[in-house]
């Protein structure tokens, strides 16, 4: 059975094939990604790659893109900056790559791309979104979904007008994302006329959230905004239940991943979730994704976390983009290709993407979610703030 629906989905993925014509002189097409293989974010990262790979591999299978195979190099940082940036250098000067894509982690991202500009590199569709990545004038990134800042006022904006939240709180890395987050939070609670009750910060890597919970229950927070990932998401809700304390918690898309639904102790129900794209359920979802999930489950055995549903719509995106530029020495093309792609959703039923008229995020809007026994309810259409 797994067997007949695998090569039903690599069947599916030939209709997508391209023309097969000659491949030009620069053979293959190089990629290169930056990710997160040994870190607090390998679960993200190894997702991410895998997806990639199965979609690459399958373009390749099918002829490459006009005649050229794909090739993706994946350098691990272990989420640490100066690995990235060596890593960054790697992948420029010795494998000469094209175009980055899928790389991970914010400010990895962000220290990398000094270099990127240098050589003309395109970074597509990072696992990062900082408004940094695509506010700057000589902007090189373009982003698949919306950013952290979107995404926590948009949520933040629904949790007051139609839960009554009036007493808000944070529990961020003290990190670029954990600032970004902390940002969007005071940015919308000024419209509310409210201001940000207390701030709990942690390093990515903190074990023990005991004193992070007694301080924000001291202050009586209704709701706590959280700039964190798997780890440092499950063990403050795990602390809080612990402490008998009910109250509701609201992430970015870092918290929207099936591995949180599987806590231990139920210790993350109910956590409020916000993000651009939809995790399938295997009840529900339709043949299409049911053939995808069966194909990465059967190859790198186990079931797709968020990560590799990011991974999946960064490769589609990716394959449509090359396509599309054709010449990929010039990142000239690459600008008109993306700016071409408007109305796109991915396979999963995701928020619609849209790059025209120089956007360089496909999306600003998110879905509100809420952790409800093994799988995460949609609450509500696509928010904006």
């Amino acid at each position: 059975m797994r067997r007949s629906i695998a090569l039903a989905f690599a069947a599916m993925l030939a209709c997508f094939a391209f023309d097969g014509r000659a491949a030009d002189a620069s053979g293959e097409i190089r990629l290169g990604t930056v990710t997160d293989l040994s870190g607090p974010a390998a679960p993200y990262g190894h997702a991410v790659v895998n997806a990639l790979r199965l979609r690459f591999d399958a373009v390749n299978a099918a002829g490459g893109i006009r005649g050229r195979k794909i090739r993706l190099i994946v350098e691990d940082h272990q989420f640490q900056v100066p690995r990235a940036v060596q890593a960054a250098t790697k992948l420029i000067k010795r494998d000469r790559v094209q175009a980055f894509v899928g790389a991970l982690g914010t400010a990895q991202v962000q220290a990398m791309l000094p270099q990127l500009r240098e050589a003309g590199i395109p970074n597509l569709f990072p696992m990062a979104a900082s408004r940094d990545l695509v506010q700057a004038s000589d902007a090189i990134t373009w982003m698949s979904g919306s950013l952290y800042y979107d995404q926590i006022r948009a949520g933040v904006k629904w949790m007051i007008e139609q839960r009554g939240k009036r007493a808000v709180c944070a529990l961020a890395q003290n990190t670029d994302y954990g600032e970004e987050v902390q940002q969007a939070l005071r940015d919308q609670l000024s419209l509310h006329d409210q201001s940000l009750l207390a701030v709990a910060t942690h390093r990515p890597t903190d074990t023990d959230f005991t004193a992070s919970i007694a301080r924000l229950r001291a202050a009586n927070c209704d709701l706590v905004v959280l700039a964190t990932l798997l780890r440092d998401t499950l063990l403050p809700m795990a602390a809080a239940k612990a402490a008998g304390w009910d109250v509701d918690f609201l992430g970015p898309s870092t918290t929207h991943d099936y591995l949180l639904a599987a806590a231990p102790g139920n210790a993350t129900q109910g956590l409020y979730s916000v993000s651009s794209i939809a995790l399938p359920d295997r009840a529900s979802a339709a043949p299409d994704v049911l053939a995808w999930i069966e194909a990465y489950t059967v190859r790198f055995g186990s079931a797709p976390n968020a990560g590799a549903i990011y991974g999946a719509t960064i490769a589609d995106l990716a394959v449509l983009t090359l396509d599309r530029a054709g010449e990929t020495r010039d990142p000239a093309r690459f600008t008109q290709a993306i700016r071409g792609i408007s109305g796109w959703r991915d396979l999963f039923g995701g928020t619609l993407q849209d790059f025209s008229d120089g956007r360089r995020q496909g999306t600003k809007q998110a879905y509100v979610w809420q952790l409800q026994g093994p799988r995460y309810h949609k609450l509500t259409d696509a928010l904006g703030y």
